[in-house]
């Protein structure tokens, strides 16, 4: 490794040279010189030269002549080049940058401006050549993380395709988007061309017509759903099957889609048989559980994998020269990553771990946190009231409710259009007793929330009313809407045990009211609480077996301001924890660990200290639950891959919680 920066003198007069020399070297330099154009790209070609003092005016080959050659040669691309000239005219500076110079310095030379522009280009040498081996390293590093992901997606379609009976994979509408070999050999055709077709066009009419059916209501409804029907197969035979189909969600908590398979129990004939068929059909359910187990484990992995890909990535965009060609690619691995987000959902839809477990929610705050979004996205000639006066909270799904008053208020701009209006929001607390059940009667007596979300749009007609709540009905054009907004919100209020209806009034516009019942449980503190990405001065144990998620959390707290203690075994840091228990204020654990699991991890250090707040992290584990949480008190769990912002927003409130 060179000690010293190494710098090029090319001057036809020795004299010079020498002069720049004793200059330069008690600044701390090494000198080559050379005398032609010719002899400096022999000296260029036999040292490794940091930058280039270039005469312009030389006999032969020019100070000119000579930046292009250079600069012809691709790996000399970053070498400074400046041109030692008297030429002060425009044409000289134009030809030098035209050829590819650095910079100019004009004689005779005033020794603090050389001095000064050679620090500043080697400064600008170095940073470049940094930045050139990160971007090199992180390419490779997103390749073989690329690589692994692919291998892992394969694993999975292997262990699919596997399986004895046919799998399918079914979109919202109702098309294939995947298979495995058995579902091509039932129907005798490649799954390239299965894939975007639909029930009709694999089954009978009748079947078809039932089969979407079902799925409709399945959808709408999730869980799984098992069902008697026939199907031709390749041979055009008609065969007696059961469908087992479960809906799958994507990374949001929206339902993506179904996954189902077929069993064949046409040879069935006698009572006996078929009981031994559904033993057989239990046996396959538990398989089938099995890969749900194994992808869950797999969807850990790829979490881990991410949460390496974006975190280094998130870590170096902060470090990044904006405006550069680095930064734009590391927004394109960014990109990338979070788009690998998306695949984990297939994974996960077939372990079928989803987040529907409903919790005390406080509906105001989710309602100030749409209009926030909302107002940019609608024409400012639309008005935005909101009247609440309610904090009361209920039992349901922050993404569910997040869901409907998005989807409400999104029709009721949509109702307006650019001409403008009042879109207004108002919630208040009701109770339905005798008098008032009269007017609502499906609701029970207690106390409910009262929202209602109105505007002074078109108006709905009297005899399209009645439709808007059922599924894949909609008024809107081709590519507005899909006709479903409206059912899955009327389906979640009843689902909560609650009430939607809708008044409407052509010219004058239309209003939504929903009645859901109030919860005495409190709601939980972290639910949509938005703030600028918050820092601290605490002392934090984080613990996790994963070496690169460890270093990028490390890096992440430390910019945050926090002290940080890592270790990548739980044994260790729980012998760390009980040598200096009051040396931390916060313990974050990953869960699925060697040794010892997060939970355990956490156990064992509240028998220390108990008063010690914990967050968990997981990339997917089934032990992970609410519930599991609350029986460990623990005070947050964070899933992965971890997102900077969500990290200091949720480190931030449960240390502020526990100083209250």
């Amino acid at each position: 490794m060179k000690e010293k920066p190494v710098i090029l003198l090319v001057d036809d007069q020795q004299q010079n040279n020498e002069l720049l020399e004793a200059l330069l070297v008690p600044q701390g330099y090494e000198i080559v010189m050379a005398a032609s154009g010719e002899e400096a790209l022999e000296k260029l070609s036999a040292h490794q030269i940091d930058l280039i003092l270039l005469d312009v005016m030389m006999p032969g080959m020019n100070g000119f002549e000579v930046t292009r050659r250079i600069r012809g040669d691709h790996t000399h691309q970053q070498l400074p080049i400046v041109l030692v000239t008297v030429l002060t005219d425009t044409d000289a500076r134009v030809k030098g940058i035209e050829a590819g110079c650095d910079d100019f310095i004009i004689k005779p030379i005033d020794k603090t401006e050389l001095l000064a522009r050679v620090r500043s280009l080697l400064k600008v040498k170095a940073y470049n050549d940094l930045m050139s081996n990160y971007r090199k390293e992180l390419e490779f590093e997103v390749a073989r993380r690329t690589e692994d992901l692919r291998n892992a997606f394969l694993f999975q379609q292997n262990l699919i395709d596997a399986l004895s009976v046919p799998v399918f994979y079914k979109d919202l509408e109702g098309n294939f988007v995947g298979c495995n070999s058995s579902f091509e050999k039932f129907f005798g055709q490649k799954r390239e061309l299965l894939i975007g077709k639909s029930t009709f066009e694999l089954s009978q009419k009748e079947t078809a017509d039932i089969s979407n059916e079902k799925d409709r209501i399945l959808l709408q409804n999730s869980g799984i759903q098992i069902f008697e029907s026939v199907l031709k197969d390749a041979d055009g035979v008609v065969r007696n099957v059961i469908f087992h189909k479960a809906t799958y969600n994507n990374l949001d908590g929206s339902i993506g889609g179904l996954i189902g398979a077929i069993l064949d129990i046409t040879d069935l004939k006698t009572a006996e048989k078929k009981q031994k068929d559904l033993e057989s059909q239990l046996h396959q359910a538990q398989k089938m559980e099995s890969i749900g187990t194994l992808a869950g484990g797999i969807a850990h992995d790829f979490n881990n994998i991410l949460s390496a890909i974006l975190g280094f990535t998130e870590l170096a965009l902060t470090a990044v020269e904006k405006g550069t060609p680095v930064e734009a690619d590391l927004h394109e691995v960014y990109r990338a990553g979070i788009r690998a987000k998306d695949l984990v959902t297939q994974i996960l839809a077939i372990a079928r771990q989803s987040d529907d477990q409903l919790k005390p929610i406080q509906v105001d705050i989710i309602i100030k946190e749409v209009l926030k979004f909302i107002r940019s996205s609608i024409p400012t000639t639309i008005e935005i009231k909101q009247n609440l006066t309610s904090e009361s909270s209920i039992m349901g799904s922050p993404s569910q409710i997040h869901q409907i008053i998005m989807n409400l208020c999104a029709n009721a701009a949509h109702a307006m259009g650019n001409d403008g209006g009042i879109l207004e929001i108002t919630l208040k607390d009701i109770t339905i007793d005798k008098n008032t059940n009269k007017i609502r009667p499906k609701l029970k007596f207690e106390n409910y929330i009262e929202l209602k979300i109105s505007d002074t749009g078109v108006g709905i007609k009297p005899h399209i009313i009645e439709k808007i709540f059922e599924p894949y009905f909609t008024t809107k054009k081709i590519g507005e809407g899909t006709g479903m907004g409206l059912a899955l919100a009327y389906g979640i209020v009843e689902k909560y045990g609650g009430e939607m209806i809708v008044e409407s009034t052509l010219g004058e516009g239309t209003v939504f009211t929903m009645y859901l019942p109030i919860t005495k449980e409190e709601s939980a503190p972290l639910a949509y609480k938005s703030s600028e990405a918050p820092i601290g001065q605490e002392r934090i144990m984080f613990v996790d077996d994963e070496a690169p998620i460890v270093k990028i959390m490390s890096r992440m707290l430390g910019q945050l301001g926090y002290f940080v203690t890592t270790k990548t075994s739980s044994v260790e840091a729980l012998e760390a924890f009980r040598a200096k228990p009051n040396d931390f204020d916060l313990v974050i654990s990953d869960m699925t660990m060697p040794q010892m699991t997060g939970d355990l991890l956490i156990k064992k250090i509240r028998e220390i200290r108990p008063d010690i707040p914990v967050i968990l992290c997981t990339g997917y584990s089934k032990k992970l639950t609410d519930g599991k949480a609350l029986e460990i008190d623990i005070q947050a769990f964070i899933k992965k891959p971890i997102i900077k912002d969500y990290l200091a927003k949720t480190v931030r409130n449960v240390l502020d919680l526990a100083k209250d």
